[in-house]
C-alpha cells in the first residue's frame, strides 16, 4: 500500500525515507513549518523541508498549490506568518528575524527573464557585480558567457536573441554574483514546446557545472521529472510527497500525487484470499506495492497506467468495455476505454493497433513493476 508521508517530515540528504542516510553537509536551505496566510486564506501551510548543497529541487504542484507563494517566501518577497527559514545556517525569515530580499545570498531567474533591454549582454550579466573592480568583473563575464554558450554574443542587446538565449543570459546574471540559492520561476513558460525541451538539458547542464543549488517552481510534470534531482508535490499548501523523480512517479503516496503526474487510472478492486478482484478479472495480489494478508477483505483502489494495460477486440458478450476516445501522440495512441464495472481507464497502443470508437476490447494487465494501491 502507498504509505502517506506526513507534511513536514524533514529530509536530511537525498536518501529515500527509509534507508540509510549518508552523512552529509548541513544543508544550504531549510524550511521548517513554513506558513503564509492572505487574510483568512492559508496559501502555505507547514511546509518543512531542506536542500542540500548543489541539489536541484522543484517544487512541483496545480495552479493555486502554493509553490510560488513558497519561493517568494524563500526569496523575502513574502514574509511567513509562521515558522523559520534558515539560508547558509542564517535565519532569514522567523523567530524574530526578517532579511531583506536584497540582503540574501539568492539569485532569481524570472519567467519574463527580466533583462534590462538597454544594456548589452555583458552589461546585463555584469549588472549584480557592482563590488568588484572591472578587471575581475570582464573575467567574471567571460566564464559565465563560456558556461552558457553565448561567447560570440557579449555585445548584443536582448531584443536580438532568441528566447533560449534570453534565458540563458537571465541564468547566467543571476549566477554572477555566486549566491547561496539560485531561484527559478516558471522558467520555461515562455518558450515554445520545442525549446522548452532543448532548454531544459541545458539549464541543468548549467547548473550543474556551476555546482549551484537550485529551487525551481514549475506546473509541468514532465519538466520537474526530467531536470530535478528531487521533486516536492504540492497540493493546497502543503507537501503532498518529496523525492527522487522516478520514486514520485512510479511510487505516488497519495491518490493526489498519482493523479498528478501522467495519466493516472484506477481500478475499483477488492481483496480476497490473496486476490484482488477488478473490472478486468482477478489477478494476484502480491502484484500490489506492499501487500499484506491483514488487508484482505479492504475495498481497494489500484493505480494503473496506459502502458500497464493491453486491449484487444473482443465479442461484445466477452469484453470488459468499450473504446470511448482516443487520443493520437505521434508514435502512440492513448485510448480510453469505459468498463463494464464503471471503471474508465487508458491503454497505450503502437500507432499500427488501432481500433474504432465503441468497438468491444477486453483489457490485459501487463506491468511488469508493482503497483501502488489506496484504500478506499
Amino acid at each position: 500500500m502507498a504509505q502517506t508521508q506526513s507534511v513536514g517530515t524533514r529530509r536530511s540528504s537525498g536518501t529515500e525515507s527509509g534507508s540509510p542516510a549518508d552523512p552529509s553537509p548541513d544543508p544550504v536551505l531549510s524550511l521548517s513549518d513554513v506558513t503564509k496566510e492572505f487574510g483568512p486564506e492559508t496559501a502555505v501551510d507547514g511546509v518543512s523541508l531542506d536542500v542540500e548543497p548543489g541539489e536541484l529541487l522543484t517544487f512541483l504542484g496545480p495552479s493555486g498549490c502554493g509553490k510560488t507563494t513558497t519561493l517568494r517566501t524563500i526569496a523575502g518577497l513574502e514574509e511567513p506568518t509562521d515558522g523559520e527559514i534558515r539560508l547558509g545556517g542564517e535565519t532569514v525569515a522567523g523567530d524574530g528575524a526578517f532579511v531583506a530580499p536584497e540582503q540574501r545570498d539568492v539569485g532569481i531567474v524570472f519567467q519574463n527573464f527580466a533583462l534590462f533591454p538597454h544594456l548589452t549582454v555583458r552589461e546585463n550579466i555584469a549588472f549584480g557585480l557592482s563590488d568588484a573592480d572591472d578587471a575581475a568583473t570582464a573575467a567574471r563575464v567571460d566564464e559565465l558567457l563560456e558556461l552558457v554558450n553565448m561567447p560570440e554574443h557579449g555585445e548584443k542587446t536582448p531584443d536580438q536573441l532568441s528566447g533560449g538565449q534570453k534565458q540563458r543570459v537571465a541564468l547566467a546574471r543571476s549566477l554572477a554574483p555566486e549566491p547561496e540559492v539560485l531561484l527559478l520561476d516558471e522558467p520555461f513558460s515562455n518558450l515554445d514546446v520545442r525549446l522548452r525541451v532543448e532548454m531544459r538539458e541545458e539549464v541543468r547542464r548549467i547548473l550543474k557545472e556551476a555546482g549551484v543549488t537550485a529551487v525551481s517552481v514549475t506546473h509541468d510534470q514532465e519538466e520537474a521529472l526530467s531536470i530535478s534531482d528531487r521533486v516536492a508535490v504540492m497540493n493546497e499548501g502543503r507537501i503532498e510527497q518529496v523525492g527522487r523523480p522516478e520514486s514520485v512517479f512510479e511510487r505516488p503516496e497519495s491518490k493526489f500525487v498519482a493523479s498528478f503526474l501522467g495519466r493516472a487510472s484506477f481500478l475499483e478492486g477488492k481483496l480476497r484470499e490473496g486476490k484482488v478482484e477488478t473490472g478486468i478479472g482477478r489477478f494476484d495480489a502480491v502484484t500490489l506495492e506492499g501487500y499484506d494478508t491483514v488487508y484482505d477483505g479492504a475495498p481497494v483502489d489500484v493505480l494503473v497506467r496506459p502502458d500497464d494495460l493491453r486491449a484487444t477486440p473482443a465479442s461484445p458478450e466477452l469484453a470488459d468495455g468499450t473504446i470511448v476516445s482516443r487520443q493520437y501522440v505521434g508514435p502512440s495512441f492513448v485510448y480510453r476505454v469505459e468498463l463494464e464495472s464503471g471503471d474508465v481507464v487508458h491503454c497505450l497502443h503502437n500507432h499500427v493497433e488501432e481500433f474504432d470508437l465503441d468497438e468491444p476490447v477486453s483489457l490485459e494487465l501487463t506491468a511488469d513493476h508493482p503497483l501502488a494501491w489506496y484504500p478506499r
